[in-house]
């Protein structure tokens, strides 16, 4: 289902956003968790005039294809294994931050359930 109709039919179990995780982060991980890690500065962003909607954890990979697109114009079609790189990441940040969503949802599932067999 979307994540609208969500909203809608069960508000309480359903994470808004791009709200930071109401749960330890550690939840469930017995070893921990690998840190995600920005490889670029935000002195670098800024250097660079990086957009704002650029500033995340694929910025390097999007720096570097700036710097082919302005090395290589008017051929920026050069710059095919650049752009990739970036695509590349973006897509597993974006399949990292859906996971990180399902397991907020499943966490607040998981809560409510336990508040209803408490209650019952």
């Amino acid at each position: 289902m979307g994540s609208g109709w969500a909203v809608l039919t069960k508000p309480e179990v359903t994470p808004i956003g791009d709200s930071p995780p109401s749960f330890d982060t550690m939840l469930g991980f017995k070893d921990g968790r690998k840190p995600r890690v920005m490889l670029t500065t935000h002195q670098e962003m800024r250097a660079a005039r990086l957009d704002h909607e650029f500033r995340d954890y694929c910025a390097h990979h999007y720096l570097n294809l700036e710097v082919c697109r302005r090395a290589n114009y008017p051929w920026v079609v050069k710059c095919g294994a650049e752009k990739h790189a970036w695509d590349v990441c973006a897509y597993e940040d974006y399949v990292l931050r859906m996971k990180e969503y399902e397991r907020e949802r499943r966490l607040l599932e998981r809560q409510q359930r336990k508040k209803q067999a408490a209650a019952a």
